[in-house]
């Protein structure tokens, strides 16, 4: 049975994880929303965090929303190669510098690096204080707003410095995805693409017959996609909050994908890229360690293909993909753990597979 509530056209549905429960909200306008932020946005004392992109768009409509509050912000850079810590440095500073204490909350405005950056931050400051997560982009609004992962990269590897820190409530307004490039849509739809492939086959599906509307922001088809991917998460979160069993399903493409990331400087590809063309190497895998037929590589291809991803890796090496995955967050015992998948719709996380097949995809995509 779904849980999700919807009342006055706003979807809502809850992440449970023991010692914290909280709300995820779905639906237009809620950026100007005085009532749902003012019961979702607590305290006198905020910072707002946001980036160069998104600022001058929404930055002064929330403010207008949260108005009798004591507000500060900090923009930060935009894009991937900027979520260091010097960009956590950043938030800090604002934080003293508005001499905010535990009682105050972090509202993170914007895509997946606003979010991720945003939440450390929170997660660190006076060793944790609330945090808002308001998700402008649809990777951030289907994925990475929820569960708690907060983290910045290091030269070494992607979201290697990171906490757990769950946030006090996430606002998905889909009338901000308006504004959003194509390519940043379509990299957004890859982790859209993933919950189907590793948790719901019947998504997967729709997503076949369905991938156009949402590439032309269809609402309907954009809300159903939102709250889908958030259901799924958040039923997998909340059996998994720390990632030690289950939720490991999540990162489906994930790990070839933050070798391509790291490998090319975060530069060349957006995450959803990235992540694209490892869930589609991973499949490829699956196939060669017999896991499932050749047919399902063809509708993961396909379905790529229609949601206008890149399918080809970028000829960084097997060496240095080799290396770069070893550093993984995914990596017990020195074995790489892999999310492979057992049909569309099911996926298997460990480390008990044969060294030869992933030699040779290694080999092959990467050069």
């Amino acid at each position: 049975m779904r849980k999700i509530r919807i009342i006055g056209g706003v979807q809502t549905l809850y992440v449970d994880v023991g010692h914290a429960r909280y709300p995820i909200d779905i639906g237009p306008g809620l950026l100007g929303d005085r009532e749902l932020l003012a019961a979702r946005v607590a305290g006198r004392d905020l910072l707002v965090v946001s980036d160069v992109t998104v600022a001058p768009l929404y930055l002064q409509r929330l403010h207008l929303a949260l108005a009798g509050r004591r507000i500060g912000d900090c923009v930060l850079a935009d894009g991937e190669q900027h979520k260091t810590l010097q960009a956590a440095a950043l938030v800090f500073d604002a934080l003293v510098r508005q001499k905010l204490n535990r009682d105050a909350t972090v509202v993170a405005l914007g895509g997946g690096v606003v979010g991720d950056i945003a939440g450390f931050a929170a997660a660190c400051y006076q060793r944790g204080i609330s945090c808002v997560q308001v998700p402008t982009t649809l990777l951030a609004q289907v994925d990475s707003s929820v569960g708690g992962k907060t983290g910045v990269n290091h030269p070494g590897g992607k979201n290697l410095i990171g906490a757990f820190h769950q946030p006090a409530a996430v606002i998905a307004d889909t009338d901000t995805l308006a504004t959003l490039p194509d390519r940043e849509l379509r990299a957004g739809l890859a982790e859209v693409i993933k919950y189907g492939c590793v948790a719901d086959a019947e998504l997967f599906a729709w997503l076949e017959h369905n991938v156009h509307s949402i590439l032309a922001r269809d609402p309907g088809a954009l809300c159903h996609a939102i709250a889908r991917s958030c259901e799924i998460k958040a039923a997998v979160v909340g059996r998994d909050e720390r990632e030690a069993n289950v939720r490991a399903i999540l990162n489906f493409g994930h790990s070839f994908g933050h070798a391509i990331e790291a490998a090319t400087a975060y530069q060349r590809h957006l995450h959803g890229e990235a992540v694209a063309i490892g869930m589609l190497i991973a499949t490829d895998l699956s196939v060669r360690l017999g896991m499932i037929e050749p047919s399902v590589l063809s509708r993961v291809r396909s379905l790529l293909v229609k949601a206008g991803l890149p399918t080809e890796a970028p000829r960084i090496g097997a060496d240095a993909a080799r290396a770069l995955m070893r550093m993984d967050k995914k990596v017990a015992a020195g074995r790489l753990r892999l999310v492979l998948l057992e049909s569309i719709g099911a996926a298997a996380v460990g480390g008990d597979y044969a060294d030869a097949p992933f030699e040779k995809v290694l080999a092959e995509y990467f050069g």
